[in-house]
């Protein structure tokens, strides 16, 4: 019985043992798929105005009638999150929320402006449903037109001096973000970000 018992425990202290090194080694897998895998930033696109550009000005006025101006110096030293959505994208009304969340923690040296275009009859429900009329919400085909907006949803960035600094596809909060990372590091984007510095490692 004693025998049995003292096998019993060498067995089991044999499997914890390589349980641990299995545990270890998926650690270190982890790992290096992590420095592989790029973070996925916002997808940008060519055409329209460039990173780097001034940015169109246009002076608008949003829903609720109260003048907006888009590029040119904003004068209170705050940058621009513009973003595109419609009522009938279901990604946009998602974008939404995400965006309200992200100006809760960037509204100190952000303003968020969002912009669609159509008949204002067809917006009617959508700015109800989401509170917009309390937002800077702007009906403007020629926004759309000036930004060559792609697809929905859309977001471009522009710093306080009126340049673009950032612009893609966003489809999440984690594109969003990349945008300030793009505008921060001095890059077009976060995928240009992560090239330079593989192209860096190659050369060292």
């Amino acid at each position: 019985m004693l025998e049995a018992l003292l096998v019993s425990n060498v067995v089991l202290w044999v499997l914890v043992v390589v349980l641990t090194a299995v545990v270890l080694a998926l650690v270190r897998q982890i790992g290096v798929l992590h420095e592989r895998v790029a973070p996925a930033g916002a997808l940008m696109t060519r055409s329209g105005p460039q990173v780097g550009e001034p940015a169109p000005h246009l002076d608008l006025a949003d829903w609720s009638g109260r003048p907006v101006a888009i590029g040119g110096n904003t004068g209170n030293r705050q940058a621009t999150l513009l973003l595109f959505v419609s009522p009938t994208c279901p990604v946009c009304k998602t974008m939404l929320s995400i965006v309200d969340s992200v100006m809760q923690r960037e509204h100190t040296w952000l303003r968020l402006v969002l912009a669609s275009d159509g008949v204002r009859a067809e917006h009617e429900k959508f700015v109800r449903d989401f509170g917009l009329s309390e937002k800077t919400y702007i009906l403007s085909t020629d926004l759309g037109v000036a930004y060559q907006v792609p697809k929905l949803p859309y977001a471009v960035l522009i710093d306080a001096n009126g340049v673009l600094r950032a612009k893609g596809l966003v489809n999440t909060r984690e594109h969003v973000e990349s945008l300030f990372e793009a505008m921060e590091r001095g890059v077009e984007s976060v995928q240009e970000f992560v090239r330079k510095q593989e192209d860096a490692r190659r050369v060292a």
